[in-house]
Formats: structure tokens, C-alpha cells, sequence
């Protein structure tokens, strides 16, 4: 997204090829972007802030939360309308959100039903605002961002506490006017965004599967190279170490975003306490911690995951519904789950919903368990990790 608004070419090293992505790729390629692979590669040829093309059409952002939300702040600074759809799923995510804060910088943007996608955006001048969240969200935050390169002064946006900030460290790299004072992010706009050349650290999302596959699995260890270990999105590994697991960070190097080597080895953890504060680092691990707890010593208790409802799935209950069948013991009372950790799950019938990231869970829940067990519908992990199932063969046996 940043490479297409920036004025030169771009080219990036280890762009994942999957769903997400290439919905994103085909949006900005859609409106006049060269995007293709060259090498190692993925080349960008951007045309500028105001260099994108009107669609001739809607552009659909599949399942991707973060392209529909990320595209609606740049597309707020064009001089077009568009509109933004997306599948089922994405349908019926909430997105009143970003469009209450645009709206503020003066854009003419308008949801569909009931606060939902499609999202149809008339662009046109940006007013900076000073933009406090009401809910802590990257999306959201680096929305309102992406929108602000285009107003003329400062946007502020504030959080209650440190969501992910791969957005402000991306803008910062690409040359963008922008500061960050403690939970507050300042950003001027009208500054002209440059090309850069650079290698995306390996996922912590992704990884975090199979961390937590080798801590369970008895006599399994694992290393993982040049994963991002951005202290917004390292607290996987902070919990991990807080539940007991054997898990070290090696070969740590900064760049744009800080990377390191990830190792991990069987061995039994602790239940522990999760604050409100902890969920915006931990959000997307939240399944394979909800796995972990379950097979841990004690009781882990999760408080203020009420953001877990509104992902793909509402995954509070799918990792509920499906642990409970293998034998898991976890109740939810409002926004807090209590997990009591068990000596064993069984193999079960279980179900994705449809949900990357509860279908990646479960699968780890179910080599951890005894006895088979089944899964539906596993294409859904292709949103975000289409190798998932390939690697994982790779490391069992």
C-alpha cells in the first residue's frame, strides 16, 4: 500500500503470496499500479500520493479486515469515489469504526447496513484532527494515518495503550513527516513519500503455531528464522515465557522492524492471568493461547478479549466449542475466559468456522490430542498462511 503511494519503485523481499495480499495487490493494480514479482522480488511502481486511477468498479477486498480498513484511509485522499466490498465474512465485520474518524477529517465516506461493508468512499480534501480511539485497533489507527498524509497540518491519534505500530514505523521508513510521543502518533501531511527497498520480516502470527506445537509435543523443539519481533506484536513471546515455556530469542537484529531467531522445546507451563492491557499484543495468537492454556498446569484467566468477537469468526466461541468436544474445560462469563488446564484433550470432530486462525489452532490441539480427529472446511487457513499445512508435515513425523 505505502509502495504504491510513494513516488518511485519499490521492490520487497518475502511479500507472503496469500489471500490477503493478493486482494490487496489486485486493488491497487486495479487503480493503475504496476505490482509484479521479479525475482525474489515484488516490485511496486508508485505514482505518488495522488497518483491512483479511478476503478472501473468495486474493489474487493475478499476477506481482508486490514485491506479494506488501510485502503479506505488512502482512497479518502483521492480525488474519485470508490467503493469497497468484500465476502460474506467481511460483510458482516463492524466498520464504523474507521468511517466516524474520516468522516471527521471531512470525507465523504458512508458503510452499508447495520455498520457493515460495502464501504463507498467519495475522496477529496483531508482535515487533520486530533483522534483519540475509543477501542484500541492498528487498523483503525493506521486508517485515520493513511488518510492524514493527505491533510494539510498535523493529525494526531492517541491510544489508551500500544496497539501494533508496523504502520507508523512503515511511514517513518518510507520518509513520511511523523512522530511518536509515548501513545500519541503526530503526523504532518503533504510530505512526499519515497521508494524503498526492503525484506518483511517472517510472521509472529504464523509462527506462533508452531512454537506452541513444539512445547507441546513431547521430545519437539523448533527454530524459526528472521521472525519480526516488534515489541508490539512480541507478546506471545512474553506470555509464552510467563506460562514456563522454553523459549529463547537469538541472533536479534534492528532494522525498519526488529527481527530475531525464535527457539522453542517441549515442556510443561503455567496458567496465568492475561490484563486487558496484554490483548492488543497477543490478539491474533489468542486461539493457540486459548490450546495452550487448556493443556497447561492451573487455571489461565483472559480478561477483555471482547475484540476476539468480531474477527472472522467470533473466536471466542469457536475455540470454546471446539476445546469443549476434546474434552477442554472453558467458561466465558462476559468479555473474561476462565481456562482450567487439563492432563489430556481427546480427538474430536472439530470445526474452522471458516477462521484461519481457529483452523491453525485446532490442528496443533489436535496432534496434541489423543486419539484422531477431524476438521472441516481447512481451506480458510489460505487467508494468511497457505503453506501452513506443507510446513507442518515437514516438522512432524
Amino acid at each position: 500500500m505505502i509502495g504504491a503511494i510513494a513516488s518511485g519503485e519499490t521492490r520487497a523481499k518475502g511479500v507472503l503470496d496469500c489471500d490477503d495480499c493478493n486482494y490487496t495487490i489486485k486493488a491497487f493494480k486495479k487503480m493503475g499500479i504496476s505490482i509484479n514479482k521479479r525475482g525474489d522480488y515484488t516490485v511496486i511502481e508508485g505514482n505518488g500520493l495522488n497518483g491512483l486511477k479511478k476503478p472501473d468498479g468495486p474493489i474487493d477486498a475478499g476477506n481482508s479486515g486490514t485491506s479494506m480498513r488501510l485502503l479506505s484511509g488512502i482512497l479518502s485522499g483521492q480525488n474519485f469515489e470508490a467503493t469497497i466490498k468484500g465476502d460474506s465474512s467481511l460483510s458482516r465485520r463492524p466498520m464504523d469504526r474507521i468511517v466516524e474518524p474520516l468522516s471527521r477529517m471531512g470525507v465523504d465516506i458512508k458503510s452499508g447496513a447495520g455498520g457493515c461493508p460495502p464501504i463507498r468512499i467519495r475522496g477529496g480534501k483531508i482535515a487533520p484532527i486530533d483522534y483519540k480511539l475509543p477501542v484500541p485497533s492498528a487498523q483503525v489507527k493506521s486508517s485515520v494515518l493513511l488518510a492524514g498524509l493527505y491533510g494539510n497540518g498535523v493529525t494526531t491519534v492517541e491510544e489508551a495503550f500500544k496497539s501494533r505500530d508496523h504502520t507508523e514505523r512503515m511511514l517513518k521508513y518510507f520518509g513520511a513527516n511523523l512522530k511518536v510521543k509515548g501513545l500519541k502518533v503526530l503526523e504532518k501531511g503533504k510530505k512526499a513519500l519515497r521508494p524503498r527497498t526492503l525484506e518483511i520480516p517472517g510472521d509472529i502470527s504464523s509462527a506462533s503455531f508452531f512454537l506452541a506445537g513444539a512445547i507441546l509435543l513431547k521430545g519437539s523443539k523448533v527454530r524459526i528464522n528472521k521472525v519480526g519481533i516488534n515489541p508490539t506484536r512480541a507478546g506471545i513471546l512474553n506470555l509464552l515465557i510467563r506460562m514456563g515455556a522454553r523459549v529463547k530469542i537469538l541472533n536479534k537484529k534492528n532494522g525498519f522492524e526488529p527481527v530475531g531467531d525464535i527457539s522453542a522445546e517441549c515442556g510443561k507451563t503455567k496458567g496465568v492471568v492475561i490484563e486487558k492491557d496484554d490483548i492488543p499484543g497477543i490478539i491474533d495468537e489468542l486461539p493457540m493461547i486459548f490450546v495452550l492454556a487448556s493443556l497447561s498446569e492451573g487455571q489461565t484467566i483472559i480478561k477483555g478479549a471482547e475484540e476476539l468477537r468480531v474477527k472472522e469468526t467470533d473466536r471466542i466461541e469457536s475455540m470454546r466449542e471446539n476445546l469443549t468436544k476434546m474434552g477442554g474445560r472453558i467458561y466465558v462469563n462476559d468479555d473474561e475466559v476462565i481456562i482450567q488446564g487439563v492432563e489430556a484433550l481427546s480427538g474430536a470432530s472439530l470445526e474452522s468456522f471458516g477462521d484461519h486462525r481457529t483452523c491453525m489452532a485446532m490442528t496443533v490441539a489436535a496432534l496434541a490430542a489423543e486419539d484422531e480427529s477431524m476438521m472441516d472446511e481447512i481451506e480458510c487457513v489460505n487467508k494468511s498462511f497457505p503453506g501452513f499445512f506443507e510446513t507442518l508435515k515437514k516438522l512432524t513425523r
